[in-house]
């Protein structure tokens, strides 16, 4: 065999091994894309996954948006024929639960919010953005229920407090109270009026 044959053998024998090293390396590349889409979590049947989806009508107006931000809250939004959101509820990024209906303008006419998961309060308000009724508990156990004026100033407060006491106050146009009603921790009611001019009704009378 001249030198001109065993340098054409040596060639063919580089060629099978890079051959061999180039088919080892394709395995193992389908073995490692294989893996990855076993590791990737594959939907169930019929489940859709998505950051937003907007649902519309029969003439394309949007009636319908179910959408998370980027600071963890997520919301449903029901919008009217006109495409305008009047129903939301949703989740804030604290993580409380709200339900809210809007005008045709977007102010809110009645709202339920829960805060710190056991402070939960229901605001009713008129066009304009002037809540007139809220009832709601507070995170120390008390209760409170309010009725305002037509310019949204609290005349009304029926509430108890922490520990169950009772109370009832009327207010004037400043704020200031005209009228009391308690019971206190003995069980007994006491009743203080205001008059215009500063004199005070008080029952029992204090000594």
């Amino acid at each position: 065999m001249d030198s001109h044959d065993a340098r054409l053998e040596q060639l063919e024998a580089r060629l099978r091994r890079l051959q061999g090293l180039t088919g080892a390396a394709l395995v193992l590349a389908v073995l490692g894309l294989g893996a990855a889409a076993l590791r990737s979590p594959v939907p169930p049947a019929g489940e859709v996954v998505a950051s937003r989806l907007v649902l519309t009508d029969a003439k394309g107006r949007t009636r319908a948006t179910l959408d998370t931000n980027k600071g963890g809250g997520a919301s449903l939004v029901l919008h009217d024929s006109a495409g305008r959101p009047r129903a939301l509820l949703g989740v804030g990024t604290d993580d409380s639960p709200h339900l809210r209906f809007s005008t045709a303008e977007g102010e809110s006419l009645a709202e339920l919010t829960v805060f710190s998961d056991e402070a939960p309060r229901l605001t009713l308000s008129k066009s304009g953005g002037v809540d007139l009724f809220s009832v709601g508990l507070q995170v120390d156990g008390s209760s409170r229920l309010e009725l305002a004026d037509a310019q949204g100033r609290p005349r009304a407060i029926l509430g108890a407090d922490e520990h169950g006491q009772p109370g009832l106050r009327l207010v004037d146009r400043r704020g200031q109270t005209r009228a009391a009603l308690r019971v206190g921790s003995s069980d007994e009611g006491s009743l203080v009026l205001e008059g215009r001019e500063g004199e005070l009704f008080r029952a029992p009378v204090v000594q």
